[in-house]
């Protein structure tokens, strides 16, 4: 079963199940399978699928394509801007250089996503966080760490590029570094 029919096939067991609730105390209330929360089901659906121009910014997907994360740079107040932007606030009509953010940080906090949403619920709880790194940027991404136990404050992470599954496309997240690497 594909994903698209995979969605489908939840969604009428959801709708289903909320037409029962709606019809047994009056609102279309269901349940979340992990925490039990009440959600509510709307009862309109929205498709929503959406381009946007990355033409000014088309540097940086390139660079995830060899490995590497940039940043941009204005040249006349040395701002840092990650995710990277090409106009600088501070300084309007300024020029931007590309840099390459370094490659290790450390992690200033974390947080596991239990409820998801719901173009994120085909994956398995996962970590988020935010690291800083030498530059003075901070980085909010995935981190790969199975057991968000082992995290820890001020542990070195490193900013990795990786092709996410099952859709495909690289991204960056933040991975632990073990003691004496």
């Amino acid at each position: 079963m594909s994903q698209r029919e995979q969605i489908e096939e939840f969604f009428k067991q959801m709708i289903g199940f909320a037409e029962t609730m709606k019809q047994s105390v009056g609102v279309p209330l269901v349940f979340d399978q992990k925490s039990g929360a009440a959600l509510w089901l709307d009862q309109r659906e929205l498709t929503l699928r959406f381009t946007i121009s990355v033409e000014r910014i088309r540097k940086f997907f390139e660079a995830l394509s060899e490995g590497k994360v940039l940043a941009t740079r204005c040249k006349e107040t040395g701002t840092i801007y990650f995710p990277p932007q090409v106009d600088c606030p501070d300084a309007p009509g300024s020029e931007v250089e590309w840099i390459e953010m370094p490659r290790e940080g450390e992690l200033l906090t974390w947080t596991v996503i239990y409820t998801k949403p719901y173009s994120f619920s085909h994956y398995n709880d996962y970590t988020v966080g935010i690291a800083r790194f030498p530059n003075g940027v901070n980085v909010l991404a995935w981190v790969r760490e199975s057991d968000p136990g082992k995290l820890r404050v001020g542990m070195k992470v490193r900013l990795e590029v990786v092709k996410r599954e099952p859709e495909g496309y690289l991204t960056y997240e933040l991975v632990p570094v073990e003691e004496g690497q």
